[in-house]
C-alpha cells in the first residue's frame, strides 16, 4: 500500500509514518515547514518529504491519503482530495485498523505525564524481554526512537504496543479524541485538568471524551488509575466495566520517598523494594507507579518492573540537562500548563535545595495564549527565584505574572531575553526553560552567550 501522509513532520504523523514504513508500505508525506530532525530521521526511513501543500501531489496517486489533524479546510491539497472524492482517513484511524488491531494494546492518558509514563512503560516491556511496538510523542532516551512497530517472531509482531493516547480531536473531520480509536486492553489515567481551550469549552467535555475511551475497554482489561486524582474518579463514576487499579493513595499502590532519589514502591503496607534512579519530582514516582501496574497487567512482576526502572533514561526534553558553563546549568523541559510547571520547578528544588532556579518561560500553547491560565500562572512559579517570559503580549503578561512583580521579566525580543537571562546569572544558579515548542534555539543561544560571558 502507497500512504501519503499530510502533515507528517508532527510527533505523532512522523511516528506514524515510521510504522507504516516498517510495516513495508510505501510511505511519502508533506508538511508546511519540513526540517531537521523530523525531515532527516524521516529520509533515513526511506521516506520521501514534499514542503508544502500544494495539489499536484495529487499526482503521487497514493492509496489513502492519511490526515493529520493540523489539517485544516482551505488546505489546497486537502481540497483537491475533497474536490476529487480520493480516499482519506485521519492517523489514529488509519493506526487503529493496520496496527493495533490484533495487538494488545496498552494506551497512557492524562492531562500530564503521558509520554514520560508510556516511556516508562515500553520499557519496562522491553526489559522484560517482550520487545513491544509504540508510538511516543517524544524521544525516550532508551530507545532512541518515538515510534516502532515490535519485534517479529515467528513471521509475527510481539503481540504488546505501547501507546501515548492524546485527548486532542482526531482530524477536522473527526472532532473525537484520537485515544477512542486505539480499543485498548490496558489503559492507565494519570490524571485530568482543564487543557485544550481551543477544541474544549470546559473541564466536563474533557471528562465525557475520557469516559468514551473507558467505554471500549474489554472486561478482561484493566484500567489503572489516579486513586487521588477526583477528576479521573468522577469520569469512572460515570460508568466502568472494567477492573480498576488504583495508585497514589495509601490503600492501594503508592510510593515513599526515600534519600537520594530513590523511592520505595507499596500496596497498602506491604512493600515491594525501592528504585535507585536519577528522575526528580513526586510527578515522576507517581508515572513510575502507573507503568509499573499496568506492566505487571502482561505478566511482569513489579520486581523486574523496578529493575527496569533504575535503568530507565527519561525523554528527550523532560528536565534534559542541554549543558553547564561557568558553573550555571541550562535544562529543557516542554512543561507548558500550570501544574505541570509548577512540579517541574519543585523536583528540581527539592533537588538542588537552596541554589537559585532561573525559570524561562515560553507561554505559545493556544490554552495559555487565550488567557485560561491567567490566575493560576503565578502561583505555578513561585518557587523559582526569578522568571522571565517571552511574550509579544504585553497585556498578557502583566495580568498573568503581575502577581511576581519584580520576580518576573518580560521580553518580546528573543535575542535580549538572552542576554537579560545572561547577565542575571551567576555561578551555581539553575536556568530551567520551559516551552512545548522550539523556542527559537533558545538553549545552544544561551551556553553560547554564558561561554562568551
Amino acid at each position: 500500500m502507497h500512504i501519503h501522509i499530510l502533515g507528517i513532520c508532527g510527533t505523532f504523523m512522523g511516528g506514524i509514518a515510521a510504522i507504516a514504513r516498517e510495516s513495508g508500505h510505501r510511505v511519502t508525506g508533506c508538511d508546511q515547514d519540513v526540517y531537521p530532525p523530523m525531515s532527516t530521521q524521516l529520509e533515513a526511513q526511506g521516506i520521501e518529504l514534499i514542503s508544502g501543500y500544494s495539489p499536484e501531489q495529487i499526482a503521487l496517486q497514493p492509496d489513502v491519503f492519511v490526515i493529520g489533524n493540523v489539517v485544516a479546510r482551505g488546505n489546497p491539497l486537502m481540497e483537491e482530495i475533497l474536490n476529487r472524492n480520493l480516499p482519506y482517513i485521519s492517523g489514529p484511524q488509519w493506526l487503529s485498523e493496520n496496527i493495533l488491531r490484533q495487538r494488545w494494546v496498552l494506551a497512557v492518558a492524562g492531562t500530564h505525564g503521558k509520554t514520560t509514563t508510556s516511556s516508562m512503560l515500553a520499557w519496562i516491556l522491553d526489559y522484560a524481554g517482550l520487545q513491544p511496538g509504540f508510538l511516543i510523542g517524544g524521544m525516550p532516551e532508551n530507545f532512541g526512537i518515538s515510534a516502532r512497530i515490535g519485534a517479529m517472531s515467528a513471521n509475527e509482531h510481539s503481540p504488546f504496543f505501547v501507546i501515548e493516547a492524546d485527548e486532542y480531536d482526531t482530524a477536522f473531520f473527526d472532532k473525537r479524541s484520537k485515544f477512542v480509536h486505539y480499543h485498548p486492553r490496558t489503559v492507565i489515567l494519570n490524571n485530568l485538568e482543564y487543557d485544550h481551550a481551543d477544541i474544549f469549552p470546559d473541564l466536563p467535555a474533557i471528562q465525557r471524551q475520557f469516559h468514551h475511551l473507558v467505554r471500549t475497554i474489554p472486561g478482561n482489561g484493566l484500567i489503572v488509575a489516579n486513586g487521588s486524582d477526583g477528576n479521573v474518579q468522577q469520569v469512572l463514576r460515570q460508568g466502568c466495566w472494567t477492573p480498576v487499579e488504583a495508585f497514589g493513595v495509601e490503600s492501594d499502590w503508592h510510593a515513599r520517598s526515600r534519600a537520594n532519589h530513590a523511592f520505595e514502591v507499596l500496596f497498602g503496607d506491604t512493600g515491594h523494594g525501592c528504585v535507585q534512579w536519577n528522575l526528580l519530582g513526586g510527578h515522576n514516582r507517581m508515572n513510575a507507579l502507573a507503568a509499573l501496574i499496568a506492566a505487571r497487567h502482561t505478566g511482569v512482576p513489579i520486581e523486574l518492573g523496578m529493575e527496569a526502572l533504575a535503568q530507565f533514561r527519561n525523554v528527550r526534553r523532560r528536565m534534559e540537562k542541554r549543558g553547564t558553563v561557568n558553573g550555571i546549568a541550562v535544562y529543557d523541559d516542554f512543561a507548558h500548563h500550570p501544574t505541570a510547571i509548577q512540579t517541574t520547578v519543585s523536583g528540581l528544588r527539592e533537588h538542588i535545595g537552596r541554589e537559585r532556579i532561573i525559570t524561562v518561560l515560553d507561554p505559545r500553547s493556544n490554552t495559555m495564549k487565550m488567557g485560561v491560565w491567567k490566575d493560576k500562572l503565578a502561583d505555578s512559579l513561585h518557587a523559582a527565584d526569578h522568571v522571565f517570559c517571552f511574550t509579544r503580549d504585553a497585556q498578557w503578561a502583566n495580568r498573568a505574572l503581575s502577581q511576581l512583580n519584580s520576580k518576573a521579566d518580560c521580553h518580546d525580543d528573543l535575542d535580549r531575553l538572552v542576554q537579560a537571562i545572561v547577565t542575571m546569572a551567576r555561578p551555581g544558579d539553575h536556568i530551567l526553560v520551559m516551552s512545548n515548542g522550539g523556542f527559537g534555539g533558545i538553549h545552544d543561544k544561551l551556553l553560547k552567550a554564558l561561554q562568551a560571558d
